[in-house]
């Protein structure tokens, strides 16, 4: 299954919903897509404009892979869990957005950290599907939560104390 999310942002990002519901049209895998405010309505792909915060979990965690606009929250959301995720931003150009900050983010992000896919244009992500495994491979998942950080740490200090 792919997973396909763009977001809560209230500008539509039909580009990355179209897209996906056509080649969901000429693949044999099921596409799941969180449209938010989009305005095409998938023919093909099963469709949700909003899904719960567990709901969202649950899709990423069974999802072969995911696809995300470029805001943050979206693409950590695989990462946390050590998937990779394919991040298409939001342009300007296109009205999906009020500038071109999720992909400089973007750019910045997969250029120092090389834990996301990058795709800038939806004409790629054929290609970048279809490679996915073998793109993978040559990534690294360095994401770790703060809150993994934090409880290392304070399991060393207490066992320090204790022995």
């Amino acid at each position: 299954m792919i997973f396909v999310t763009v977001g809560t942002h209230e500008q539509p990002f039909n580009r990355l919903v179209e897209y996906m519901d056509s080649w969901a049209q000429e693949h044999d895998e099921e596409v799941i897509i969180q449209t938010g405010f989009s305005t095409y309505e998938p023919k093909k792909a099963t469709w949700q404009k909003l899904f719960s915060y567990q709901q969202m979990l649950e899709n990423v965690d069974k999802a072969r892979i995911v696809i995300t606009h470029g805001g943050p929250s979206s693409f950590i959301m695989p990462l946390q869990i050590e998937k990779i995720p394919i991040v298409v931003p939001r342009k300007k150009e296109f009205d999906e957005h009020v500038n071109d900050h999720q992909v400089s983010f973007c750019e910045a992000v997969h250029r120092r950290l090389n834990n996301i896919i990058l795709v800038e244009n939806e004409k790629d992500l054929a290609d970048t599907i279809t490679n996915y495994d073998s793109i993978v491979k040559s990534m690294s998942i360095q994401q770790q939560s703060n809150n993994s950080k934090f409880c290392q740490a304070f399991e060393q200090s207490v066992e320090k104390l204790v022995n």
